[in-house]
């Protein structure tokens, strides 16, 4: 019996020590699987993560600001407070806008930290319309501050539609908190030294949403700190001064890797306009299709760098991918494939977007030259031959890259053509005063086969003339101010009204068509080719033959091209020059190589036109302090999902000013 007892005994002991060990087991599985998780989220991500943060937290060092530059300092295993690189960066030095304020600025040296769950939206105008847009801009603003702030992996789908954020511009009050427009935060919300960040906007003066070289871009940024209140304004006389604002606000927040939240300036008044009206960026989408995605995203880069005027270059002879609703022919015979389209929707959509941005869309469909197989159908559908010497050989002769193609200068079909296209386009990308035509290249020994008892270049003066007239009817009898062309030999002819006509000038900043076209009362563009061609130096793609422009325009070359000055030009000449625009022809390009081959180096050129600033030291040689802000910028775009180009090695990032 006390066997028994004493068997019992040994089995309750057995059976509790069991019990004992396997509760600690499963207590020491949880606590080692909250701590591998609370690792995963400090340690950084293998390079193969394709949901990974595109710029990694830096634990191992800190920073310090001496003489207006950021010391990187070790910081392995202390228990002092880190500093970011990028929170000493923002308030060390001179102010880290991109691109540069024109006007006054002063910063507050204090930060307050706060998430994006904690700013708020009043809108102070009289226009309707202008509300509404404000609205829909700034849900996008917070979508940015979202990934900024690392709540959104980059290429997340949690983003307001078009069609969503208006209607929550329209359904919801003047104060509109985050968590209404972006629903609740992933994971624990972490508290700042700010309860609130209110922004209002006002505008006050303009009602107008129209683009236009007339429009108002001026803006002031002002922030007050009321316990731990944050209170900004934006004050401008338009919506597209108040964008502007936008942009320079997103630019004074950061993300703090050592805390996780955003960090802003406690005080602050930032006062800005821009130096050129016109501030483009150019996208070939014939010679290589890009999805509305990857145009969407090169619009938000222009956005915040504030560049104005997305040019599309929507057709060449390579391809047509635009599927009209009057002429489908034109797609059908003349895109890649039936998925390399643009619809009128996507059109439609990338201008509603672009304006989200502060930027217009610009459509060109090129013509005369520049035609290929999209023109070939006329016979079958009884207009007549709308297109010469398409797909001629040997093409040399006839183009300057297959394959050939030149428009009809003598069919009423093609100039009714011309005029449809023309509706459909003004009609998905909004009211204007800027149209362009094309009308680069033409060869005129094509139309010598045909046409060889004319005087040629009367013909293409009467083709220009005959669009212009046609864009008028398509514009409901309402010329565009400005109806821009690509320069050539032709446009030195005097043929086209200096009244009417723009020139966007493509050739070298040396050449005499510069002066020429000047002389002669033209308002003009500056694209030349030896500075703001973004395609060049990147080799032949052809066995022989030129097929290439050299060498590579670097960020520098961009920067510094200042050809109103090199040119030293009066006034007078000065005014007609409305701004610039950087182009990116795709012969070497597509959608993998888009966002490197543009930026920063687009960003380099919207700084020349928005600020420009003098060439007071060396008109070749870039300041330090530009270059640690555009490194800083770049960081911005790839903060957001653009892949831009590297500048330097990264230890020069971390080290400002050493490798200069």
């Amino acid at each position: 019996m006390s066997l028994a007892v004493s068997l019992r005994r040994a089995l309750l002991v057995l059976l509790s020590g069991a019990i004992f060990i396997l509760t600690v087991l499963y207590w020491n599985q949880g606590a080692t699987k909250a701590q591998a998780y609370n690792e995963a989220l400090e340690r950084p991500r293998s390079h193969r993560d394709a949901n990974a943060f595109p710029i990694p937290v830096e634990k191992s060092w800190t920073y310090k600001c001496e003489n207006e530059r950021c010391i990187r300092l070790g910081h392995h295993g202390k228990s002092a407070k880190r500093v970011s690189f990028i929170s000493c960066s923002m308030t060390c030095g001179d102010i880290n806008i991109w691109p540069h304020p024109t006007h006054k600025f002063v910063l507050s040296s204090h930060t307050h930290s706060f998430s994006v769950e904690d700013v708020q939206l009043q809108v102070d105008t009289s226009h309707r319309e202008v509300r509404k847009q404000l609205q829909l801009a700034f849900d996008w603003f917070l979508k940015d501050l979202r990934q900024i702030q690392r709540l959104i992996y980059v290429g997340s789908s949690s983003e307001p539609t078009v069609s969503e954020s208006s209607s929550k511009a329209h359904r919801h009050a003047d104060m509109e908190p985050a968590a209404t427009l972006f629903g609740a935060t992933f994971g624990v919300k972490q508290a700042g030294d700010l309860t609130s960040v209110q922004v209002k906007i006002i505008v006050h003066k303009s009602a107008d949403l129209n683009f236009s070289l007339d429009n108002d871009e001026t803006y002031q940024v002002t922030s007050i700190t009321d316990g731990h209140r944050l209170q900004v304004e934006i004050t401008a006389n338009s919506y597209f001064g108040a964008r502007h604002g936008l942009s320079t606000l997103q630019q004074m927040i950061w993300f703090d890797d050592e805390d996780h939240l955003l960090h802003t300036y406690a005080n602050s008044k930032v006062r800005d306009a821009p130096k050129f009206r016109y501030r483009g960026l150019m996208l070939d989408t014939s010679r290589h299709f890009f999805s509305v995605e990857s145009i969407k995203r090169t619009i938000v880069g222009m956005g915040l760098a504030k560049l104005n005027r997305f040019h599309w270059h929507l057709t060449d002879a390579q391809s047509f991918p635009y599927v009209s609703r009057y002429y489908p022919e034109l797609a059908e015979h003349g895109a890649y494939s039936e998925s390399e389209t643009y619809t009128e929707q996507d059109v439609r959509e990338v201008a509603e977007f672009a304006k989200i941005y502060g930027v217009q869309v610009i459509t060109e469909i090129d013509a005369p030259a520049h035609v290929g197989n999209g023109w070939d159908w006329g016979p079958k559908r009884g207009m007549g031959e709308l297109a010469m010497c398409i797909n001629q050989q040997p093409w040399s002769f006839y183009c300057g890259e297959p394959p050939c193609g030149q428009l009809n200068p003598k069919n009423n079909h093609t100039y009714l053509i011309l005029q449809r296209l023309y509706e459909e386009l003004l009609q998905h990308t909004g009211p204007t005063d800027f149209f362009h035509l094309g009308g680069d290249e033409v060869n005129l020994d094509c139309w010598a086969q045909y046409f060889n008892d004319t005087d040629l270049r009367g013909l293409w003066c009467d083709f220009m003339l005959q669009a212009m007239a046609r864009l008028k009817l398509a514009n409901n009898g309402v010329p565009p101010k400005y109806v821009a062309v690509w320069s050539s030999a032709l446009t030195n002819t005097k043929c086209l009204p200096n009244s009417q006509f723009t020139v966007q000038v493509w050739g070298g900043s040396t050449w005499q068509e510069n002066y020429d076209l000047l002389d002669n009362g033209y308002n003009v563009i500056f694209s030349h080719v030896d500075a703001w061609y973004l395609d060049c130096g990147f080799g032949s793609w052809r066995a022989t033959g030129d097929a290439a422009c050299a060498p590579y325009r670097t960020w520098q070359n961009v920067y510094k091209h200042r050809p109103w000055e090199r040119m030293r030009l009066d006034k007078k000449r000065r005014k007609q020059v409305l701004g610039g625009e950087v182009c990116m022809w795709t012969e070497q390009v597509d959608e993998n190589q888009l966002d490197n081959r543009l930026w920063p180096r687009s960003a380099a050129l919207a700084e020349r036109l928005w600020t420009d600033p003098s060439d007071d030291h060396d008109m070749d040689i870039v300041p330090p302090d530009v270059f640690r802000r555009i490194s800083l910028f770049r960081n911005r775009l790839v903060e957001l999902g653009i892949r831009a180009e590297a500048l330097f090695p990264k230890y020069c990032a971390q080290n400002p000013g050493e490798c200069i």
